[in-house]
């Protein structure tokens, strides 16, 4: 790791509160006292931050976390740093939400430095490296918050005009777990509205206040593209190093689509693994909070510290933290070898299964993607394990059923949105008598709903309605619930936890690489859903899964999709770790 000096001094304001230019400026020569050091000291934690994973699997936050633990740098001088790379790329990227932090809380600076400044004022009180470690494991490290996930001082717009102005009294479950834990919220990343898509170009506020730069949120590897969805800005605030983790929720795969599209590392963990306490719910038996990293490791620190019951929300897994902290949690799995195979093959006796629906031959998967499978395959047999395909007829089944459960929840959990609960941006009536221009209380809703509701929430009300409906529940909703249960029967019997061979299943994580942006044929909604197929399953199972970057296809990344056991994100994140260092993509966009 580079050596890091301790103190970078403050500078002016921009955008978002900084100085442009100020840590990454390019001229050395000034004639005031200490600039030169300065600058030369904000070049070396750039590099720490911002550069290539190193050999040893350390990804940004670890970095961080370690900076300030080890070698003294502040937590406010880490937050500056991001904040300037979210100036130099935002107008490129759109990865967060503009105008974000409520309104008389001060600039986003203001608040991200207040935070940061928090953290130090613990950290001063603390000798040694192991005493800070223990009080703030993640000290340092930089977390964007998706737009659907309540933080404290920001706005939380689902991506929606429904909720532009709305601003939650305290803080998600996870997002108060991470920032107890010393991480520092640095923006709201744009989403699909309501987590409804898979592009991330749906968002409310994308539709307006635009000044020059991106329209809508771009791929940091080729800004022609789109970073997937709904949790794209997340996926490409982590890629671009604009923030060292971010927080993203999985409902059929919009945290590892994105991932795989942005080249990072996204994990959905098990069904109720994770609080989902202060999430704006879309299908609440199938969302999940999910981890974004740079690598395996980070997204393990990040699961140490959000995982876990909690009574504030009734779907929580009553089950203690496996294992404790105190042993080194997830992130010592993560990191496991096998006792007879060694640093060599540390993944010895591991039991692979390839599911052969995922790998059709026919046009539906991209030449590309399968030959990230293949090699995945391969390294995965070079570190040890036993790699065979395996089969899953019920594969098919899961697209439908899945969309079916999902509009069926929507059209319940949407109803709220009627314009008179949360406040939101409309257009005020004309007066009269009833207080809604002339209007009756249902013609106002009837109005609300369809001006403060995207098309596609309006599409997936109307869909789940009609499932629900009296004569079509039957037909519909429980043939898509049984359907359901015999995706996850047989998921679980082809792993060692159910009675079959496999410790862990691979797919790819999406049958295609980044779409274009703006791409005509995704316009047809059918088309867009058909993106889901390798990813729903998943999460009508109700199992953990991490999508981890395993090539390249013509210039962006492609990643592959390792399936675990109910409660074994331990064992999925081995398999993720040691992939990643095995291939060595060291993926960094080229920004």
């Amino acid at each position: 790791m580079v050596p890091v000096k301790k103190s970078i001094a403050a500078a002016g304001t921009g955008r978002y509160g900084i100085r442009p230019g100020f840590l990454f400026c390019r001229t050395t020569q000034r004639k005031h006292d200490g600039y030169a050091t300065r600058t030369q000291a904000a070049r070396d934690l750039e590099h720490a931050l911002f550069g290539p994973v190193g050999t040893d699997g350390d990804g940004p936050a670890q970095v961080a976390a370690r900076l300030v633990h080890e070698q003294g740098v502040s937590c406010e001088d880490i937050a500056r740093a991001h904040l300037n790379r979210m100036e130099m790329l935002e107008p490129k990227l759109r990865s967060f939400l503009p105008n974000s932090v409520v309104q008389g809380r001060g600039t986003l600076a203001d608040v991200v430095l207040e935070e940061a400044r928090g953290h130090d004022r613990t950290l001063a009180k603390l000798v040694t490296a192991e005493e800070r470690r223990r009080a703030l494991p993640l000290a340092g490290v930089t977390l964007g918050v998706k737009d659907n996930i309540c933080a404290a001082g920001f706005r939380a717009t689902a991506g929606s005009l429904a909720l532009s102005r709305y601003a939650p009294p305290r803080d998600a479950t996870v997002v108060d777990n991470l920032r107890r834990a010393g991480c520092v919220v640095v923006g709201k990343t744009l989403c699909d509205e309501f987590g409804m898509g898979s592009t991330t170009e749906s968002s409310a506020s994308q539709l307006k206040d635009v000044v020059g730069g991106a329209a809508t949120t771009r791929n940091p590897w080729d800004l022609s593209r789109v970073p997937g969805g709904s949790s794209g800005g997340s996926a490409a605030a982590v890629s671009s190093r604009q923030c060292a983790l971010a927080l993203g929720t999985d409902t059929g795969g919009s945290v590892r689509q994105p991932a795989s599209f942005c080249g990072v590392v996204g994990l959905k963990p098990t069904y109720g693994r994770v609080s989902r306490f202060g999430l704006i719910a879309y299908a609440s038996s199938l969302d999940v909070p999910g981890c974004f990293g740079s690598t395996a490791q980070d997204c393990a620190r990040m699961l140490d510290v959000i995982a876990g019951p909690d009574p504030a929300d009734s779907s929580s897994a009553a089950l203690p933290h496996p294992p404790p902290l105190s042993e080194g949690g997830y992130e010592r799995l993560c990191r496991q070898v096998s006792g007879e195979g060694g640093d060599a093959k540390p993944l010895l006796g591991l039991k692979v299964g390839l599911v052969r629906e995922t790998l059709r031959r026919d046009g539906t998967v991209e030449e590309g993607v399968l030959g990230a499978v293949d090699a995945a395959s391969e390294a995965l047999r070079g570190l040890g394990c036993e790699v065979k395909e395996v089969s899953l007829p019920a594969f098919d089944l899961s697209l439908p059923a899945y969309y079916v459960t999902a509009v069926s929840e929507a059209s319940s959990n949407l109803s709220r949105y009627d314009g008179l609960r949360y406040p939101a941006e409309v257009e005020a009536g004309e007066g009269g008598d009833e207080g809604f221009g002339g209007r009756s209380l249902m013609a106002q809703i009837a109005s609300s709903r369809g001006s403060l509701l995207g098309d596609e929430p309006l599409r997936r009300i109307l869909m789940g309605t009609y499932t629900l409906s009296e004569g079509y529940g039957d037909a519909l909703y429980k043939r898509a619930q049984v359907a359901r249960k015999r995706v996850q029967q047989e998921m679980l019997a082809r792993m060692v936890a159910g009675g079959g061979e496999c410790d862990v299943l691979l797919t790819p994580t999406a049958p295609t690489t980044a779409y274009a942006c703006g791409d005509k044929e995704l316009q047809d909604p059918l088309q867009m859903y058909l993106g889901d197929v390798m990813t729903v399953g998943v999460n009508l199972a109700g199992f953990p899964a991490v999508s981890v970057p395993a090539g390249m296809s013509l210039g962006l990344p492609v990643g592959v999709q390792v399936i675990g056991a109910p409660f074994e994100e331990g064992a999925i994140l081995n398999v993720a770790h040691h992939l990643e260092r095995s291939l060595g993509l060291n993926l960094l966009p080229p920004l």
